[in-house]
């Protein structure tokens, strides 16, 4: 009973999701305490269920909340800005050296997570030098799309702390083994970016364009960043970079919690750079809604995982679902799980997937021995397909700012995206993120 009671709870729950019927928050409390109150449990064990579940997420929901403020401040700074510059100088007319800074360009803003964001700046600094060229305005979509695929994999993305939600992961045991494969996935991006400006460098050729103060000027005007200048710290340029390499030399070396980590790097970031409480007020201020949404779904996350754990529901189902895999296949289940993730994360939700599915598939790669952060990590091998989804609104926003048509993208990318998937799956294998 608890089996298909476990199944229609996470079917309820992915269509009600999917349709928007209820948003992924409200869902994920809801209908995990009705089922649960169908199958006979107390509101008694619910709530200690439940309150259980958050203990176990709390930290990830903190990291995520300062991870968030931190890079918004970063980006308030202005400590990207001599890089975008710096980019569009070397560049020119040059379509190789354009596409190519176009993937530069797109990854270090995918920095913090934020898709919208990504493909705003990023179009905003390359659409007018698209259009001056004359290279195919689809590549400026095809390219954000492939870095934000593989950006989004870090822990404040969003698919990263799910996976690590769901499965009650610290993010040392999911992320960082996935550091070297991610670096396969964006050296598959730049090879991407480098095809597809040698085609068009041989259609177009190398146009005379270089990058003045003028288009300085206009380019900050693009970026709607005039009302912001106030808040711009360009002489606490080094300082910003720096503490923001210690951030990542120190997530990457496990110094401290990530947690512990984030915290501390958002307050030396804030009291350096805005020192009168006003404007740090502001800026906190600034970030809060983006910040507010993600964790608040965390903790209601803790709340879904509390009580399908706690009432068996998951044991129950991956017993189910164990029947069904031959015994020849259930030791490669990491790679079976990386790969069906393409699919599974472009027709669902990261939420539906990753708090109704994935923790059925890491149960039952229990049953073979199987560490479930290796599933945890296949889990989110994926993302490049998942940006291309119907579900991802920001896939939206970028086709209407460059203006091309959805469907056209869908069928010019998809090849490319698998691609970037297959080669963060090569990338977790060799460097053994991934058992096969």
């Amino acid at each position: 009973m608890l089996s298909w009671l476990g199944f229609l709870m996470v079917a309820v729950f992915m269509y009600l999701i999917m349709t928007k019927r209820l948003s992924a928050i409200v869902a994920l409390v809801i209908v995990p305490i009705v089922f649960a109150l169908i199958g006979g449990f107390g509101f008694a064990e619910l709530g200690e269920m439940a309150l259980d579940g958050i203990k176990k997420i709390a930290p990830t929901g903190v990291m995520l909340l300062f991870a968030i403020l931190y890079f918004g401040i970063m980006i308030d700074a202005g400590l990207f800005e001599p890089l975008i510059n710096k980019i569009l100088r070397l560049v020119k007319g040059d379509p190789v050296k354009i596409v190519i800074g176009t993937a530069v360009l797109s990854m270090l803003v995918a920095l913090d997570g934020d898709g919208t964001t990504t493909y705003i700046i990023t179009v905003s600094a390359m659409l007018p030098l698209y259009r001056r060229v004359g290279i195919n305005l689809m590549i400026l979509t095809v390219i954000p799309m492939l870095s934000m695929g593989v950006m989004n994999m870090t822990p404040w993305g969003g698919p990263t702390a799910r996976a690590i939600s769901a499965l009650h992961l610290d993010t040392s045991q999911v992320f960082t083994p996935l550091i070297p494969a991610m670096l396969f996935g964006l050296a598959w991006v730049i090879f991407v970016a480098y095809l597809f400006g040698k085609k068009e460098r041989k259609r177009l050729g190398i146009a005379d364009i270089t990058f003045t103060d003028e288009d300085q000027k206009a380019f900050e005007e693009q970026l709607a960043i005039a009302e912001h200048l106030g808040y711009r710290r360009p002489k606490l340029l080094w300082f910003n970079a720096l503490l923001t390499i210690g951030l990542m030399v120190g997530l990457v070396m496990n110094v401290l919690p990530l947690t512990i980590l984030f915290i501390l790097a958002f307050c030396l970031a804030v009291a350096v750079n805005y020192p009168n409480l006003d404007d740090q007020k502001k800026r906190m201020a600034s970030h809060a809604a983006n910040a507010q949404a993600v964790v608040a779904m965390v903790f209601a996350a803790g709340i879904f995982t509390g009580i399908i754990t706690g009432t068996k529901m998951v044991d129950a189902m991956a017993t189910s679902l164990v029947a069904l895999i031959p015994e020849s296949m259930g030791a490669h289940l990491p790679v079976i799980v990386a790969i069906t993730s393409m699919p599974f994360t472009y027709f669902m939700s990261n939420d539906a997937y990753y708090f109704g599915v994935l923790p059925i598939l890491a149960q039952t790669a229990a049953t073979y021995g199987i560490d479930p952060a290796q599933i945890a990590r296949a889990s989110i091998l994926g993302q490049p397909v998942h940006v291309l989804s119907p579900l991802y609104a920001a896939a939206y926003l970028l086709c209407g700012m460059v203006g091309v048509d959805f469907g056209e993208n869908q069928k010019f990318i998809l090849k490319w995206a698998v691609g970037t998937s297959l080669a963060l799956i090569f990338g977790a294998l060799v460097t053994g993120a991934l058992i096969l």
